[in-house]
């Protein structure tokens, strides 16, 4: 597997990581920041070891870049979309015809390019560099969301993003361990839906 190339991206000046701009987190913390509702506004594209493996997920991708650049001309944003988009460049498991992407583009260029992206709900975001562990980070977001939430699926969802967000197999004893339950008690609350979303993310992993 080829690593992923984001000195490209550096070089170029491309955002694809952004904080919250409207949302204002319930705590700050030196490791990071707590958002008790949670938030649709954290982008943090390319930020674990899961490389994109379908169309959709590249399409949505493209849209994050082109919402978080606005300023990119439309040339330029083509040429970073081409690079992505080519397995050898370590951001896919899969090279995509130019027809394919070209259909991609097409279809992100009719979209309104203010309007935010469709984003996964999040409550805690750990800043870079905090020389925290794994086992450190997941104290914290079982600490965290163990106090705050019953185990209802939203407590189970983002137990299951923050495991994938680590590096982590999602497991439903992870899943327990996390939010201070029973494994039982994560059975009879997970919904088909979060069964079949735990499906996709380990298989990102």
């Amino acid at each position: 597997m080829s690593q992923r190339k984001l000195y490209y991206l550096n070089q170029h000046r491309i955002i694809y990581k952004r904080l919250p701009i409207n949302d204002k987190p319930s705590k700050i913390f030196k490791w990071g920041y707590f958002y008790e509702n949670g938030t649709h506004e954290y982008y943090s594209l390319f930020n674990s070891r899961a490389l994109i493996n379908t169309y959709k997920s590249l399409r949505w991708h493209f849209r994050v870049l082109n919402y978080l650049n606005q300023d990119l001309t439309h040339n330029k944003f083509i040429l970073i979309c081409k690079f992505i988009s080519k397995k050898d460049n370590g951001f896919t498991t899969f090279n995509i015809s130019d027809e394919k992407l070209k259909n991609i583009l097409r279809d992100i260029y009719d979209l309104n390019i203010v309007k935010p992206p469709n984003n996964k709900l999040r409550k805690i975001i750990f800043k870079d560099f905090t020389g925290l562990k794994t086992n450190e980070k997941l104290k914290i977001v079982g600490k965290l969301i163990g106090r705050t939430s019953l185990v209802d699926n939203e407590a189970i969802y983002q137990a299951m993003l923050d495991l994938n967000q680590m590096g982590k197999k999602i497991t439903i004893g992870k899943i327990a361990n996390l939010l201070n339950c029973s494994i039982r008690t994560v059975h009879r609350n997970m919904c088909s839906n979060l069964k079949q979303e735990k499906c996709k993310l380990n298989e990102k992993i």
